[in-house]
C-alpha cells in the first residue's frame, strides 16, 4: 500500500464516531487477540465474562 492510498484511508476515517458498544466490542477484539497469542486457553467466551463482571463491579 502506498503511503498516498493510506493517508487517504486515514482521512476517510477521521469523522467516523465509533458507538459505546461498538467501542466495548473493538476492547474485548483487542482483548482476546493480544492474550490468546500468549495463552491458548483463552477463548472470547472467557474474555466476554471477564468483561462482564467488570463492568457488573
Amino acid at each position: 500500500m502506498s503511503d498516498d492510498s493510506l493517508s487517504k484511508l486515514i482521512e476517510m476515517a477521521k469523522p467516523v464516531r465509533m458507538t459505546a458498544e461498538q467501542k466495548e466490542e473493538q476492547r474485548r477484539s483487542f482483548a482476546y487477540g493480544n492474550t490468546a497469542i500468549e495463552n491458548t486457553r483463552i477463548t472470547r467466551e472467557l474474555v466476554d465474562q471477564v468483561a462482564d463482571e467488570d463492568k457488573s463491579g
